[in-house]
């Protein structure tokens, strides 16, 4: 490669390396040095203390938190897989390609309205007195208590990746081979057998970056266990809020952060693994 080959590579990489330094590794780096910080009289002042880190991580309160918020994230990007699959599949080998692309359009169109009004929406539909509970009321049932729980949390983490998630698998699976399809077939396979053997493995990439996404956008999200799932028990981003206003403890708050991003890194990478093992 020559020296001006280097130099083109590099003056179109850099946009992007000047954008994420700048948004992104010296906010990380700067959270970090945050966590060593101390405050006294309600003030932040630098120094390189382990003390946050000893009072967070010795509190039960935060491992509580920690868990709850990595089960319901794991239990969202499960659940969503599972859910879309079936549509995604649909759209991938069912439909035309017309169908499709209208199908895909109507998924994007609720990202177009903020989440918070889709929050509130769910607020009124899973009250005791919405329509879920009138409609089951009607049939001797309820009511049941939706809201201020973790169902009504899990709602609403389906509500915000479900749509992401369904996309995600639909462009797998309309990329795959359907030469290999029709080899399994002919070689005798059954439909169970190929689903399994043949289109779950080709578009296995496509399946963990969905659940993956469904994954970083629940883990971290503050406003569905606030405002659905009541902010009892707390997750991690509603112990961040809860800790700021206990006294102004940024640097407390900082260490429940750096908590959060090295568990999304961690799991990330390993989930990133398992989706492109084998290939290329």
């Amino acid at each position: 490669m020559t020296e001006g080959s280097r130099l083109y590579r590099l003056f179109w990489r850099l946009p992007l390396i000047v954008w994420q330094g700048a948004f992104f590794v010296v906010p990380v780096l700067f959270l970090a040095a945050m966590t060593f910080w101390l405050v006294k009289n309600y003030r932040m002042e630098p120094d390189f203390v382990l003390t946050n880190w000893e009072k967070v991580l010795g509190r039960g309160v935060f491992w509580d938190a920690y868990w709850l918020t990595l089960f319901r994230a794991t239990l969202a990007g499960i659940l969503a897989s599972l859910i879309a699959f079936p549509a995604a599949y649909t759209l991938a080998f069912r439909s035309s390609e017309s169908a499709r692309r209208f199908a895909l359009f109507c998924l994007i169109v609720p990202f177009f309205t903020s989440f918070l009004v889709r929050a509130y929406a769910w607020q009124v539909i899973l009250a005791e007195g919405g329509p879920i509970n009138a409609v089951l009321g009607g049939l001797g049932l309820g009511p049941f208590a939706m809201l201020n729980s973790g169902f009504g949390a899990m709602v609403g983490y389906l509500t915000l990746v479900l749509p992401l998630v369904v996309i995600f698998q639909t462009w797998s699976l309309s990329a795959i081979d359907r030469n290999l399809i029709e080899a399994a077939w002919n070689l005798g396979a059954s439909p169970r057998r190929t689903l399994f053997r043949v289109i779950l493995p080709a578009a296995r990439t496509g399946i963990f970056v969905g659940a993956i996404f469904a994954f970083i956008l629940t883990f971290g999200d503050f406003v569905n266990p606030f405002y659905l799932g009541g902010s009892k028990p707390p997750t991690l981003s509603i112990l961040i809020i809860d800790t700021t206003k206990s006294g102004q403890q940024w640097p407390r708050a900082a260490v429940v952060s750096m908590m959060m991003i090295l568990t999304l890194f961690a799991t990330t990478a390993a989930a990133l693994r398992a989706a492109y093992r084998g290939r290329g």
